[in-house]
């Protein structure tokens, strides 16, 4: 697997020819199943992972929670992206084995009255564990239904008491090159950051993720804390993150900066808004009853909570603000 090396001088986006074709994607998965069938490999690290996951006390939440069917377990914990483990979809299950998620703190600050550096289990205390499922769709036109385990993210900003000045939530992701092998090279300007508007980061749909399917979250879909905002594209749900402060303007996040005319800091699900290389209007939801994608289906509307969701945006030009 290549790990993308950019110059600080060099676009940080990832150009077109870098991006993994489907085709090449499925013959690799292929020629991997059969280095496993004929016991080359014995196991992936993906297994590794999910082995080390321990088991959550959850109550499934159905306000929140659509009718799709979930992906696979495998599925979800083996094509992903989270480019500190590099930047193809195999390399975060392939490359997050030597990452520590514990002990872990989060430090809070900014316009808030209640501030200091918490540890998970501070974090964690005050709240019972919903699983939601919950639709997730990446920017690259691929698409995943994932049962999640989580808090509301507004009951967590909450016990922090922010100010009249907090107008943002700006979140940071841990920066470790030694356990993260991609934060060694210059794909983005690390460590990754991310941000939401006050309403959109307290609105019921806003999860702060600590697990899916019932266990807690591997190494590579972000543990041990990650945000969950389902009507955002993928890229917005910020990963094992350490720091989360109140602002008054509008927060740094990572992709804008690489490339604003690409990705717009409110990155909403949209099918009339393209990006710049490829639609947004139809996706493919990944799934193993046909290989590894399954057929084109229509992209829906904020990755279909508009109902819950628009009001959000309603004076906002969706185009120009995308």
């Amino acid at each position: 697997m290549r790990i993308s090396r950019h110059k600080p001088e060099d676009c940080a986006c990832i150009r077109p020819s870098e991006i993994t074709a489907e085709a090449t994607y499925l013959n690799r998965r292929d020629v991997l199943k059969a280095a496993v069938a004929t016991g080359l490999i014995t196991s992936a690290s993906g297994s590794i992972q999910a082995a080390n996951s321990q088991s959550l006390v959850t109550v499934k939440n159905p306000s929140f929670s659509v009718s799709d069917k979930p992906n696979a377990y495998d599925e979800i914990t083996n094509y992903n992206n989270f480019y500190e483990f590099g930047t193809s979809k195999e390399d975060p299950a392939q490359h997050s084995g030597a990452f520590k998620p514990k002990p872990w703190s989060v430090k809070i600050g900014g316009e808030c009255e209640v501030k200091g550096s918490f540890t998970l289990e501070d974090i964690l205390k005050p709240h019972s564990l919903e699983e939601r499922i919950y639709r997730f769709r990446c920017v690259e036109a691929w698409s995943m239904v994932i049962p999640w385990v989580g808090f509301p993210l507004k009951d967590l900003l909450g016990r922090f008491k922010p100010t009249s000045k907090a107008k943002y939530v700006a979140f940071k992701t841990i920066m470790r090159p030694s356990e993260m092998p991609g934060q060694r090279f210059h794909t983005l300007d690390w460590p990754y950051v991310e941000g939401l508007r006050m309403d959109e980061a307290t609105h019921p749909l806003s999860l702060m993720a600590v697990g899916l399917y019932g266990k807690t979250l591997p190494n590579q879909n972000g543990a041990p804390l990650r945000l969950v905002v389902p009507w955002k594209y993928g890229f917005k749900n910020i990963k094992s993150i350490v720091e989360i402060n109140f602002v008054e303007k509008q927060p740094p996040s990572s992709w804008n900066i690489a490339n604003p005319d690409e990705y717009g800091f409110y990155s909403n699900v949209n099918p009339t808004v393209d990006h710049p290389r490829w639609s947004q209007a139809r996706e493919r939801r990944i799934g193993a009853s046909a290989g590894l994608f399954n057929a084109r289906q229509e992209t829906l509307m904020f990755n279909g909570y508009e109902a819950q969701v628009a009001s959000l945006y309603k004076d906002m030009d969706l185009r120009r603000n995308f």
